[in-house]
């Protein structure tokens, strides 16, 4: 049986996150997927407030059950680090943002060193949101834009 890789922080599951996670899950298709979950303290790294593990936990955990995956296959590690199990572990791939994308190639390089094979690794696109820049927590934090990419503030947002 296989095994894939995903991680983040996951602090609000925003569009952009939920196309790496359906991604990673066809990835993997009937093996495991080991999401890599960032702790409070790595997350706490951030310069902002991110809601704690547990919550983060619970909202992936939520949007999973969502796309019908059993829990059988998959499941969720605490990240102390940006590595987590993929420096010893065994894995065929792993699935990436391009912001992630240079930590998957450290990985690689990591692993080569010790003598341990490549993960292939799989990168997907930044998903836009209506003003063609990518989504992300920070945008979403900065009231700039909702968890689909929506525009705050643009006419669609505003009440009738």
């Amino acid at each position: 049986m296989g095994r894939t890789a995903v991680g983040g922080t996951f602090e609000y599951l925003h569009d952009g996150h939920k196309q790496l996670i359906r991604k990673a899950f066809e990835t993997a298709g009937d093996d495991m997927l080991d999401i890599g979950l960032t702790s409070d303290d790595m997350a706490g790294e951030k310069d902002r407030d991110i809601p704690d593990y547990p919550t983060r936990k619970k909202n992936l955990t939520d949007f999973i059950k969502e796309l019908g995956i059993p829990e059988e296959r998959y499941q969720i590690q605490m990240l102390t680090d940006p590595y987590g199990t993929t420096l010893e572990d065994d894995y065929d791939a792993i699935v990436v943002s391009p912001e992630t994308y240079p930590v998957a190639l450290k990985i690689n390089e990591l692993r080569k060193a010790s003598g341990k094979p490549e993960i292939k690794i799989i990168r997907i696109e930044y998903v836009m949101a209506d003003d063609d820049i990518p989504i992300s927590s920070t945008r979403i934090v900065h009231g700039e834009i909702d968890v689909h990419g929506h525009l705050k503030g643009s006419p669609d947002q505003q009440p009738e």
